[in-house]
């Protein structure tokens, strides 16, 4: 058996929300990371339904999807072992002055400054922090 044979590789749906000049952030409860809204894709969903599901479920509002931003591949260790994921990334539009208030006791989300990502992971979407139209282009 080799490594790869061992390694989880999952498939998330992660959303762009920015309201006046602050992007939603998303980290678990005493976390020292912070990652996009979104979630895992279940069987049978698209990329854009497993988004707004997520978002119902995460901050307890309806959410809608606008453009497909990119592909972020990211590679670690998680619990000794290699994993990776494949996030799916769009736009996401929730309701303006949505309050950054989790339904779910272990996740907590902010509005944060753009400039201010440096716990963003993975590392390719501190990318955001540019005007860029397009943030994930090589």
């Amino acid at each position: 058996m080799n490594e790869y044979e061992l390694a989880g590789i999952e498939v998330i749906a992660r959303g762009v929300c920015v309201q006046d000049g602050k992007i939603l952030l998303c980290r678990a409860k005493g976390g020292a990371t912070t990652y996009l809204p979104g979630g895992h894709i279940e069987f049978g969903e698209t990329g854009r339904q497993a988004l707004v599901r997520e978002v119902k479920e995460e901050l307890g509002v309806d959410a809608e999807t606008g453009a497909f931003l990119g592909v972020v591949e990211n590679a670690f260790e998680q619990h000794g072992k290699p994993h990776a994921e494949i996030n799916l990334v769009y736009e996401l539009k929730l309701p303006a002055a949505t309050p950054p208030c989790a339904q779910e006791d272990w996740i907590e989300f902010e509005w944060r400054d753009r400039a201010h990502l440096d716990d963003l992971l993975p590392a390719t979407f501190r990318r955001l922090s540019d005007d860029s139209t397009t943030p994930f282009a090589p």
